[in-house]
């Protein structure tokens, strides 16, 4: 019960600061908890990495940017914390299936990776529900 209130407080911290550059090292900081911890906790509550996670995150955020502005892709790209308008992506298409321009053509944002929330489910009892993902054909 311990390892999922960590989470809870990782989802938690992560959810009220999107806009701000989390490591694993800033998250373990500002939370007081060991990097290792909190990595090793995480990958055991949810089944995905932290880093992943957070990841997965950055990219929705720019997808949305994408399908709703007109803004650069590489403007969001140095946003979502890449360090090129390339890795950003072959990041994308990874998570995405297409590329940014193709994403971006359609217009129409859908939500990949979603969000972790912690559901207690009793007293002894705990659960983490992802939101659907959903694959943009390419």
């Amino acid at each position: 019960m311990v390892s999922r209130s960590v989470t809870g407080k990782i989802l938690s911290y992560i959810d009220a600061h999107p806009d701000q550059d989390l490591t694993l090292e800033r998250l373990a900081e500002e939370l007081h908890y060991s990097k290792f911890y909190m990595a090793r906790t995480f990958k055991a509550d949810t089944g995905m990495t932290l880093c992943k996670y957070i990841q997965g995150r950055r990219l929705e955020t720019a997808a949305r940017e994408l399908a709703e502005t007109k803004r650069p892709v590489v403007e969001i790209a140095l946003e979502a914390g890449y360090g090129s308008q390339q890795a950003f992506a072959r990041a994308f298409r990874r998570e995405y299936g297409c590329t940014p321009r193709t994403y971006r053509k359609a217009g129409v944002f859908s939500v990949k990776y979603g969000r972790l929330s912690l559901r207690m489910g009793g007293r002894r009892s705990a659960a983490f529900t992802m939101y659907e993902r959903s694959r943009m054909a390419a």
